[in-house]
């Protein structure tokens, strides 16, 4: 390898062809509820991609189980998902922006930990919290877009994994039929593929692309 190829500047997060791009998803705020297999994998593609903003909102701890779909590794186990998704994201980008919100969300705190991002990524495993986060951010502050996510078990093929336009701003990504109640499995690449579509709704609601 050439000398001179030692001393060059590391590559942008995002192309460089696109200066306007990279400058508005700069100035982007994307606060994600629930730093599980979906909003775990959802940070890490949203960062790399160059939005400048994370809120990481979680309450539990990393356990042994996570990690055969959360971005976590085993040393991180009992840190909390928002400190250890933290240390994780700083790896990628050591000067990275992140809020982190070690609380359960609820109808009285969701909208004033949220309330300041461009997106909101809901990222949680139970039905009644995924309810009362749509319920509320859809009522109070219908205007914010929500990406939420529904049917993401089993083995069914990747291609069933869809975004679709539910609101005028609120988008869901799954095929909304299958369940871990129903017997099925998490697996990686499923739940992988399902935050990936969440992170790219995200960017194409920053960059001003309405439609999923």
């Amino acid at each position: 390898m050439p000398a001179d190829e030692h001393n060059a500047c590391p590559p942008p997060l995002v192309p460089s062809d696109d200066p306007a791009m990279r400058a508005r998803l700069a100035a982007s705020h994307v606060a994600i509820i629930g730093c599980g297999g979906l909003g775990s994998n959802a940070a890490a593609m949203l960062l790399r991609s160059g939005v400048g903003h994370l809120t990481l909102i979680d309450f539990d701890v990393v356990e042994k189980g996570n990690l055969n779909r959360q971005l976590f590794f085993h040393d991180q186990i009992g840190m909390r998902k928002t400190d250890a998704l933290a240390g994780t994201l700083r790896r990628i980008d050591p000067d990275a922006a992140l809020t982190l919100v070690h609380e359960c969300m609820t109808p009285e705190n969701l909208l004033a930990t949220v309330g300041g991002a461009d997106v909101v990524i809901e990222a949680v495993d139970r039905a009644e919290v995924k309810a009362m986060i749509t319920n509320v951010l859809c009522g109070a502050a219908p205007e914010l877009p929500l990406v939420g996510a529904s049917g993401l078990a089993g083995v069914r093929s990747a291609n069933d994994v869809v975004t679709e336009q539910i609101g005028e701003h609120f988008y869901l990504i799954g095929d909304c039929t299958s369940d871990v109640r129903d017997g099925l499995p998490l697996l990686a690449s499923r739940v992988m593929v399902a935050a990936a579509h969440q992170a790219h709704a995200a960017i194409r609601i920053l960059l001003g692309h309405a439609e999923p």
